[in-house]
């Protein structure tokens, strides 16, 4: 407790000198308006949801102990949101403010200098400065509405925007009955962060039965790290379809290693609710294990590998036993949660084919437009969205399917995919 007040105090501080600063660049628009109440409305207002956000991290730094586990997460996004909705337009409109004080102390330097003496500005000059800074203050105001709309939209339709993406890969060796395979990819689905919205998920679902998929991949990350997240969700689930088979692994949230728990028992109960709910909604899930798929006598190999990731990441994964069965294989296809596992060892020691991963969720905010392809997790994982090749071997990264953190996503809409082989 002691050290979330040490953390809560400083960001505290912080938050109320960013609100006192925005303010005071408020304030002089705030005098435009020829109606007190309004003003005074205006101004309540603003302090008003300063102080309902103090509140809330309050409570939650000094009441999470009263919080279910899994709830937690739903509430930390909250909080998040609500943060990232009312103070990061306000460092933006800050930017003018400063702007506005550096140029007013630039010119008292400059005055200075030139061994002026302090007078008080005349009315026009001053009339003068003021629109000047009124601008800049306007300016600043409408540049901030933009990330307030943005992450509006991202966090109340943005995460339900459903986005198919699809791609066609050609391989050689691909056995004639398996030319035309359609997998559809799924990642990350986090169900504890959707808070029980059952009817956007069956939305999705629709969406991807339309796709029509021979295979249905999951690639992991099913809970934000709880079994109880599963609850009632698999009506919901259940109804994905697939001609030949539906498949999953696990990610590095399904373990649990993200929570205390009351001992080493706990954990691996928890852990094996999971397992059971990927079989309750008819996924076989593959645990560092081989799936042959047959069409006509004709087969190729379905790799799956438990999550293996860099450091702080658990490596359950163990590539060497999983592909044991598939040597001798015309076409190889791997699950493995996290792409840097295709880097680390897939192309180094391995002739697999195509590997299927997820884990970044194209961190749920980014640009994917007019040939721009960028987002800050690039920087943590080079190979982060979409289609890499490296020789004749495939990477395909699905940006998620759910949320976790920020409960919305910004210019990444969730992803399902579609490969098709030829």
């Amino acid at each position: 407790m002691r050290a979330s007040a040490m953390l809560l105090i400083p960001m505290l501080l912080f938050m109320l000198l960013v609100d006192i600063y925005t303010f005071r660049g408020i304030k002089p628009l705030l005098a435009k308006l020829r109606l007190r109440i309004l003003k005074r409305v205006l101004s309540l207002l603003f302090w008003g949801i300063s102080v309902a956000i103090f509140a809330g991290f309050c409570l939650f730094m000094f009441g999470i102990e009263h919080v279910k586990q899994a709830d937690a997460y739903i509430y930390a996004g909250y909080l998040v949101v609500s943060f990232a909705l009312f103070y990061i337009p306000k460092f933006v409109f800050i930017v003018f403010v400063l702007l506005k004080d550096i140029q007013l102390l630039f010119q008292t330097v400059i005055n200075r200098i030139k061994g002026k003496r302090k007078r008080s500005f005349t009315p026009n000059n001053s009339g003068r400065k003021m629109e000047r800074a009124e601008f800049l203050y306007q300016m600043g105001l409408v540049l901030a509405a933009i990330p307030f709309a943005s992450i509006l939209y991202g966090v109340t339709k943005g995460k339900f925007n459903y986005r198919v993406m699809r791609e066609s890969l050609y391989f050689e060796n691909l056995p004639k009955p398996f030319r035309g395979l359609k997998i559809v990819q799924l990642s990350d689905i986090h169900l504890g962060s959707f808070n029980k919205k059952y009817d956007q998920v069956a939305k999705a679902v629709e969406l991807i039965n339309e796709q029509k998929p021979d295979i249905l991949l999951f690639t992991g990350d099913l809970v934000n790290n709880f079994a109880e997240e599963t609850e009632g969700w698999a009506p919901v689930l259940y109804k994905l379809k697939a001609t030949i088979g539906k498949y999953s692994v696990l990610g590095n949230h399904d373990y649990g290693d993200y929570s205390e728990w009351e001992s080493p028992a706990a954990k691996e109960k928890n852990l094996a609710a999971i397992k059971q709910f990927h079989k309750k909604i008819g996924f076989r899930l593959l645990l560092n294990e081989t799936e042959t798929i047959s069409i006509n006598d004709e087969e190729i190999a379905l790799i799956g590998v438990e999550n293996w990731g860099k450091p702080p990441f658990p490596q359950h994964g163990d590539l060497q036993k999983a592909a044991e069965k598939a040597i001798g294989q015309p076409v190889k296809i791997l699950m493995s949660h996290d792409p840097s596992h295709w880097d680390e060892e897939v192309i180094k020691s391995t002739d697999i084919d195509l590997t299927f991963a997820g884990h970044t969720h194209g961190m749920q905010f980014g640009i994917e437009r007019a040939g721009i392809k960028w987002s800050p997790v690039q920087y943590k994982y080079p190979r982060w969205g979409g289609l890499y090749r490296e020789k004749d071997q495939y990477l395909y990264v699905n940006r998620g399917f759910g949320y976790i953190g920020f409960p919305g996503r910004i210019g990444m809409p969730p992803e399902i995919t579609v490969v098709e082989l030829v």
